[in-house]
């Protein structure tokens, strides 16, 4: 095993950083912005302000948990190592839900847009020729993939500034509601109820996920205990401060916006602050970041299988294998592109919904993970200790916890369906082989060239 090909280790902050924000797609602000303000009331500021704080607490699990086991795997590493490893692969069963569909959802979302603007080519064709394009990008390698995600993100940052500088210029020359740049009044409630508020808070939460695929990376990232951490902690503040920047504008310059089809709701904010010219740039910049999130989502399931047929969990011959030139792991994403071929066959909604169940799952359980880790097996119980890995876990898990209750009837049963398979599989695992779940996997480590 010890002459087998190895991730190459190349990235740097910056790079993950760009990897991140590409998979969480800054651009996802207008894509939700209509269904997002229905359920805030229009207190976009706060419910931005309340998905944040919570985000923070589940990201800071996360800086601890790679810090401690700075390999490939995310949550299923996380659980199985610190908690018990048969709950670590049903949490790395559901989280598999999250990482399989993603690039689907990106295929899906880049071939609609597209078919927007070439209504004679089908949204088929587009969801062929993004799949073959996803996956070549992804077997060059790492290093393209960081590269391209760069690129894109500085694109969306620029179009995100670019639209903050439009309403600016609507408040200075007085085209807008507001004549000042300062105001208290969007982090006020003013008479929508904090349950209203929250409940947009907790549809919000969804323009935050992605922090945690660059966990993934660990073993292709330099220092990773130092480098994934801080990553992390720079990807959801960057968010953050988009996210917030972009509703306190709109809120103070444009109190009144109103709109019919809550999908189309960003496109006619657009309209109004720049006109047909910033509605194409928008919808061009719209397309960019909807390529490169599904780059970022096929390299992060890739290594994520990757760290399930290393330690066998599925069969190592085929998922833990690495291109000995290209230094990726083909077979992992060759599979990827025949599974997301599935983007032909179903909707958007159907997409989401396992999304959805997968990240809240793994999310309450990385936050649990801390608890187990530190608190309960190194016994860190000092008052700041008791704090930083018990409080703030628990109010992490918690708030996550109550967001997954939030879901609806139909994908919570959906959930449970693909967890009991999960479970089948698991027990028919442990009955035909050694049950993989007592092996010792603390020496284990990625072969070395």
């Amino acid at each position: 095993m010890n002459n087998q090909p190895a991730l190459s280790k190349s990235l740097k902050v910056y790079q993950i950083v760009f990897l991140g924000l590409a998979w969480m797609t800054p651009m996802i602000f207008f894509t939700v912005y209509g269904v997002a303000y229905d359920a805030a009331g229009g207190q976009m500021v706060l419910a931005y302000l309340i998905a944040f704080l919570a985000i923070f607490f589940t990201a800071y699990s996360y800086s601890r948990m790679v810090k401690a086991y700075p390999i490939a795997g995310s949550a299923y590493t996380y659980t199985k190592k610190a908690i018990h490893p048969r709950l670590g692969f049903l949490v790395g069963w559901a989280l598999l839900l999250d990482y399989i569909f993603s690039p689907i959802i990106a295929i899906l979302t880049f071939g609609i847009f597209m078919h927007t603007e070439f209504p004679s080519i089908p949204v088929y064709v587009w969801v062929i020729v993004m799949n073959i394009t996803l996956a070549l990008v992804n077997i060059v390698g790492i290093k393209s993939v960081a590269r391209i995600s760069g690129i894109s993100v500085v694109v969306q940052i620029l179009f995100i500034s670019l639209f903050c500088l439009f309403i600016i210029k609507d408040i200075a020359t007085g085209q807008a509601s507001s004549s000042t740049l300062f105001s208290l009044h969007p982090f006020l409630a003013s008479d929508v109820p904090f349950t209203t508020i929250f409940s947009g808070a907790a549809l919000i939460c969804f323009c935050f996920l992605g922090f945690d695929a660059v966990t993934t990376m660990a073993e292709e990232t330099i220092q990773p205990e130092r480098t994934i951490p801080k990553a992390i902690f720079l990807i959801i503040c960057i968010a953050a401060v988009m996210y917030i920047a972009i509703s306190y504008f709109t809120q103070i310059a444009y109190p009144g916006f109103t709109f019919t089809n809550p999908d189309n709701a960003a496109y006619t904010l657009v309209k109004l602050v720049g006109g047909n010219l910033l509605s194409s740039l928008f919808i061009t910049v719209l397309i960019i970041a909807t390529f490169t999130q599904g780059v970022s989502s096929v390299t992060s399931v890739t290594r994520f299988l990757y760290a399930l047929g290393r330690e066998s969990v599925l069969p190592q011959k085929v998922f833990s294998y690495i291109h000995p030139t290209f230094k990726t792991p083909v077979v992992n994403i060759l599979l990827v592109t025949a599974f997301s071929f599935l983007g032909m066959f179903i909707d958007l909604n159907t997409a989401v919904t396992f999304v959805s169940f997968g990240a809240l799952t793994a999310f309450t359980f990385v936050n649990l993970s801390v608890i187990a880790h530190f608190y309960i097996k190194l016994k860190k119980r000092s008052f700041t200790e008791t704090i930083l890995y018990l409080i703030f876990p628990l109010i992490g898990a918690a708030f996550i916890g109550w967001l997954l209750t939030l879901l609806n009837k139909d994908t919570l049963l959906i959930g449970v369906a693909w967890l009991t398979v999960g479970f089948l599989y698991l027990f028919v695992k442990s009955r035909l082989s050694a049950p993989f779940v007592k092996r010792d996997h603390s020496k284990m480590t990625v072969p070395e060239k």
